[in-house]
């Protein structure tokens, strides 16, 4: 029986618009709500994923990676907003490097590959309500690449935040538009059958999606996985890498022990208490990358199959209504990821890929990665790191957290890198032009300017 709580809910979803399937998907979800289904996965029903292979051996001839490109289409997340780092509008609007943001590194890699591989891969954005206008705008500046009747977007779908009292969708009078949310990145299989998308792109002849974050320039159309999925009839591949310190609150695939399936398993699913097995490196190895491929005929059945409710794991995400007013309506976002579907496909399979298709970008300590001397750009959009060093750990103080506080203490861009093993910065420096970091090092004390040229070592 449907409860008062979820009938407010699905009415207020109609009455905004949004589509009848998309609403199927969150009553599913708002019921396993009601029912205190948390989404969690214990330490003790699952195993650790140990030695999948590598993309490196798995790679067929030319021919065969043309052919597969050739029927590959890729689609990024866009649906962020840059609010973490205090940024307005989407995340990936923001500058990476030389003036290029995230969007114009994504549009310069695929025009990079249709140009080198002589085939039309279609780039599609899966875009929330919040960043469609300011990241097509950004995309008009490459007119070449929108391909003849395929949009160059697609909007994921919205729901009410509930509130965490009663489940009834929140009232937010001051800002009405806080009252919605995007239903997490696992709707992406709903927004694509919805908007049309999945069965006009199967009519064109593409098999193959391949999905990936907009703030993960590492995360390159690659074709020799859906060249593999094609030769071995895979229906779906997650890519994993090897776990750095810096990954240790990063999702994993896990074995589930009662059936043997790959599942996934982020951060906001760990049971209380069990976060030491979670951030275990020696024990889960490999993390998530969250590059995914899919082959869009079997993702079709499967949606047939369940009347387009996949039932992807639930992810119960806790808030106010205005993130940044902690004394708002504490309110519940009903979420799902798209990598949770990796339990849904039988044969779907984990293959390990190097850290290069791993750049994201979450808070300013990656941003500063990104923009220092460890990277460098091509032409061709590709992110290339200039040594085989491992990253150093960077953790950046609460002066850095927000852009503007970070574009301040670094005025004349990031120091260099390429000698550093970790950089801790607990005081509210500013750093002058040529700093160079080397070894280990931990700023304290006083807020402080580093002149012009310094070679930091050790603590200071």
């Amino acid at each position: 029986m449907t409860s008062d709580a979820l009938r407010a809910a699905t009415d207020r979803m109609l009455g905004a618009g949004v589509d009848p399937l998309a609403v199927r998907v969150f009553a599913h979800f708002h019921e396993q709500l009601a029912d205190d289904v948390t989404g969690t996965v214990p330490e003790d029903s699952v195993e650790p994923l140990t030695d999948p292979p590598s993309l490196d051996d798995v790679r067929p001839g030319d021919d065969a990676v043309r052919e597969a490109l050739a029927r590959t289409v890729v689609v990024k997340l866009n649906g962020g907003l840059g609010t973490s780092m205090g940024v307005q509008g989407p995340k990936s609007a923001l500058e990476v490097r030389e003036g290029r943001t995230f969007l114009d590194v994504i549009a310069e890699q695929v025009l990079a590959l249709r140009a080198q591989q002589d085939v039309e891969v279609p780039l599609l954005l899966m875009n929330s309500f919040r960043t469609r206008e300011a990241s097509l705008e950004i995309l008009a500046r490459y007119p070449g690449l929108a391909l003849d009747g395929l949009p160059l977007d697609f909007l994921q779908s919205k729901e009410p935040k509930l509130r965490a009292d009663d489940l009834f969708p929140v009232d937010h009078p001051e800002d009405p538009e806080l009252e919605w949310c995007p239903p997490g990145h696992g709707d992406v299989y709903v927004a694509l059958r919805t908007t049309g998308l999945l069965d006009d792109l199967r009519r064109r002849g593409y098999r193959y999606l391949f999905l990936s974050n907009a703030d993960n320039l590492g995360a390159t159309c690659d074709g020799a996985v859906p060249a593999w999925m094609a030769a071995e009839g895979i229906p779906y591949v997650a890519e994993v890498s090897a776990r750095t310190v810096n990954d240790r609150k990063g999702g994993q695939l896990v074995v589930r022990r009662s059936d043997g399936r790959l599942v996934l398993r982020d951060s906001a699913m760990v049971v209380p208490g069990e976060e030491e097995h979670f951030q275990d490196l020696e024990r889960h190895r490999w993390f998530h990358t969250n590059n995914l491929w899919v082959d869009l005929d079997v993702l079709a059945a499967r949606l047939d199959e369940t009347d387009g409710v996949l039932g992807l794991p639930i992810i119960v995400n806790r808030k106010t209504v205005d993130p940044t007013d902690p004394e708002s309506t504490p309110v519940v976002q009903i979420e799902s990821a798209m990598g949770a579907a990796v339990e849904l496909f039988d044969g779907a399979r984990a293959i390990a890929v190097g850290r290069s298709r791993f750049r994201p970008v979450k808070t300013t300590n990656e941003l500063l990665l990104l923009r220092s001397d460890l990277y460098r750009v091509t032409d061709d959009g590709r992110v290339e790191a200039v040594s085989d060093r491992p990253e150093p750990f960077v953790d950046l103080g609460p002066e850095y957290r927000l852009l503007d506080g970070f574009e301040a203490r670094f005025p004349h861009g990031a120091p260099s890198l390429r000698e550093c093993t970790s950089l801790r910065v607990e005081a509210d420096v500013t750093f002058g032009s040529g700093v160079v970091c080397v070894g280990d090092v931990h700023l304290t004390g006083e807020p402080r300017t580093v002149p012009d040229g310094t070679r930091l070592e050790g603590e200071s």
